[in-house]
């Protein structure tokens, strides 16, 4: 799977460093499903989203390696196994990691509350790199400009949104359901 390097907790969770993960996608002999989560800071919500990307096939989860939650004993219980199992990556510069992504054929969809295309009418066949932002902020404005698209969940009731790590879900099995037809 690659070199992994520890984390700096005693959570016993590792991480490919940012070559690494770049070779482990290009090794790939499928389609890549990609999960980058932008500055995620509640290590609940975290937990929550890696337990997703394993239920739904994601082959790596990249979280940039600041403003964001550590890889904590609570991630870890929370993800029920997932954290141990899936290809993680911290990226020191998320943006540039985003770009190598492209220029490897990964068509990078970013999900906002202010986009104007559903999720249930985006393509997230092939090369995908779903990218899920911050609780509250969201996806920051850099993050967003370099997305080819930009999804939004829609939303029937009197919220605008819904949490992240229940918004990850959302996405991640509706890429699942397309990408398995």
């Amino acid at each position: 799977m690659g070199k992994r390097t520890h984390s700096n907790t005693n959570s016993g969770i590792s991480t490919l460093d940012e070559d690494e993960g770049l070779k482990f996608v290009d090794k790939l002999d499928k389609d890549p499903f990609i999960l980058i989560l932008d500055q995620v800071q509640d290590p609940r919500n975290l937990g929550a989203c890696l337990r997703s990307a394993d239920g739904a096939g994601v082959d790596l989860v990249i979280l940039p390696s600041d403003r964001s939650a550590g890889l904590t004993d609570v991630v870890r219980h929370v993800a029920a196994g997932a954290a141990e199992t899936l290809p993680l990556m911290r990226a020191r510069n998320l943006a540039r990691i985003m770009r190598e992504l492209r220029d490897r054929g990964v068509f990078l969809i970013g999900t906002s509350d202010q986009a104007k295309v559903s999720l249930y009418k985006a393509n997230l066949t092939g090369p995908l790199g779903l990218v899920i932002g911050a609780e509250g902020s969201g996806i920051r404005r850099l993050t967003a400009d370099i997305c080819d698209d930009l999804i939004q969940i829609p939303m029937a009731g009197s919220v605008d949104c819904l949490n992240v790590s229940v918004a990850t879900g959302v996405c991640l099995f509706e890429a699942c359901r397309q990408r398995s037809t």
